[in-house]
């Protein structure tokens, strides 16, 4: 799937471009006024955003590595949590990032995603609320996590495994569920699209984040053809955005070209807090709520947020 043209484009001659450059001015040491969205008056920015009228389910997935998925999922969670919303985070990468970001323990020994997926643990022995972040909550992953692929593959309706999990769980009334997809389209991946409504893809602004979407998009409507015909690609987020680049402009104006309004008009910079945060068991949302991207992701939470009213 050729998404992006040989000709360079000029960011000055492209409105949407002029746009997204505006997004991202430096904002690292001082916070910035939030604009309300169209639509929105001054009391819904600094208010609880609207709650869906129903649980969204979301799986963020990207079969590349190193474009912000789990930096997505968790920034995104956290600053819906910090504006009245329920959230829970699913960590299904082996890796366990999102557990750390969100200071969940996930030893070996703790019990996590593989449990509930392997051996039908319910949901509720697994998850935890983050500390000191009311209405955040997370169900932590291990490196067990790692040998689900193959446990997986001899289980009776080994793609629905996750759907069952959360459907079961009613202890507490979620607005989101946001599932952090491992770096691949195996059965973990299959397991997080199964249970979603919706799929949000992050996509890094150069060109080979973009060399394997078609390949993702494919699976996207493989799966909703045979195993969830109510999945959709709801989302898509900019991530990294070097506005200093006529590369990332170019990408940027194609995939909003191809895409339209699917895309986010937040764009999320690149910013050295992004990177530091998870270090100290943050989110960037708490770590440094004045940085470029924190008033990034809090921007794009909006956006979804406000977008769920037509959900």
């Amino acid at each position: 799937m050729a998404i992006v043209t040989q000709t360079p484009l000029n960011p000055g001659d492209s409105p949407l471009v002029r746009e997204a450059l505006s997004s991202v001015v430096s904002r690292e040491t001082s916070a910035v006024q939030t604009v309300p969205a169209a639509g929105e008056s001054a009391g819904d920015a600094q208010g609880a955003w609207p709650r869906p009228p129903r649980t969204r389910v979301i799986a963020v997935a990207n079969q590349k590595g190193g474009v912000g998925k789990t930096t997505t999922s968790v920034n995104i969670a956290a600053a819906l949590s910090m504006n009245g919303q329920r959230v829970l985070v699913v960590d299904l990468d082996p890796q366990g990032n999102a557990s750390t970001a969100l200071a969940t323990e996930h030893r070996g020994d703790i019990p996590d995603v593989y449990q509930v997926l392997v051996d039908d643990l319910p949901m509720a022995e697994i998850v935890k609320e983050v500390p000191e972040m009311p209405g955040l909550y997370c169900a932590p992953a291990t490196i067990d996590l790692a040998g689900a692929e193959i446990e997986l593959v001899s289980l009776v309706a080994r793609e629905a495994r996750l759907r069952r999990a959360l459907a079961a769980y009613d202890a507490i009334e979620f607005d989101y569920i946001i599932i952090d997809c491992p770096p691949s389209l195996g059965l973990l991946t299959v397991n997080a699209l199964v249970a979603a409504d919706e799929v949000m893809i992050p996509i890094q602004c150069e060109y080979y984040a973009l060399e394997g979407l078609g390949q993702l998009l494919r699976n996207v409507d493989l799966i909703k053809a045979h195993l969830n015909p109510t999945l959709r690609l709801s989302t898509i987020v900019l991530t990294m955005y070097d506005g200093r680049t006529r590369l990332a402009s170019q990408v940027a104006e194609e995939v909003r070209s191809h895409f339209g309004e699917t895309v986010l008009n937040t764009v999320i910079p690149r910013s050295v807090r992004l990177s530091e945060a998870p270090s100290y068991g943050q989110s960037v949302m708490t770590y440094d709520p004045g940085s470029s991207g924190a008033m990034a992701y809090m921007d794009a939470s909006r956006e979804i947020a406000y977008r769920a009213t037509a959900v």
